[in-house]
């Protein structure tokens, strides 16, 4: 019983030295622990109110296009894309400023929008779609090579089909039949057999079949 009494003393006394050689460093990592659990916890409060704050805009950009506000409606992309360029309603509102000026036959402003849209938009789903956007656009301003590198620079996982017949569309614009060709069956193979796209897609098929048989 007395060796189990000195053992218990013994022990207490190593543990207490312990804490005086290594109690303040303890104290430390406490601290910083406590200073990082709680900075991180403010940094996801600031950045679900920053969302919640670009979310609300976009709300209200929507608002002001239906209500044929552009001037006002500029204002607030203007205000998304430099105040909240990281999230994705900034996003969102740049592709919607796009279509806007495509419709107005301002491709250059439309490609611009695009473009600072794809910067910014990270790995977020909605890339590929911006870069079938954006090809399309510079196929329709007469761009078929800029069109050509944005698709085969692009990582259009889902869209393989359309990502394909753009490809076509912009090498039949540049007199590359063939690889056209290539890119027609591509774009067919990767098709539901039911996708209503099939008879048009076929449609540009036979054409570059009819052209071939004209020139040679």
């Amino acid at each position: 019983m007395a060796f189990d009494a000195y053992d218990d003393y013994e022990q207490g006394e190593r543990v207490q030295q312990w804490l005086r050689q290594n109690g303040l460093s303890i104290a430390i990592g406490i601290v910083i622990g406590l200073v990082a659990i709680f900075g991180w916890q403010q940094w996801r409060n600031h950045q679900a109110t920053r969302e919640m704050e670009a979310s609300n805009l976009y709300q209200q950009l929507q608002t002001a296009l239906a209500a044929g506000k552009d001037t006002q409606a500029d204002q607030i992309i203007g205000r998304l894309q430099n105040d909240y360029a990281k999230s994705a309603y900034a996003v969102f509102a740049a592709s919607d400023r796009a279509q806007r000026q495509v419709e107005a036959n301002q491709l250059d402003k439309a490609l611009a929008s695009l473009q600072w849209a794809r910067s910014h938009v990270g790995d977020n789903p909605l890339k590929p779609l911006i870069e079938l956007r954006m090809a399309k656009v510079q196929l329709a301003a007469g761009k078929a090579s800029d069109a050509l590198a944005t698709l085969d620079a692009g990582a259009s996982k889902g869209y393989e089909a359309l990502r394909q017949e753009l490809r076509g569309d912009a090498l039949v614009k540049l007199g590359r039949a063939d690889a056209a060709r290539k890119a027609y069956q591509a774009a067919l193979a990767a098709m539901g057999e039911d996708a209503p796209q099939r008879a048009a897609l076929q449609l540009k098929l036979d054409d570059l079949a009819v052209a071939g048989k004209q020139g040679a």
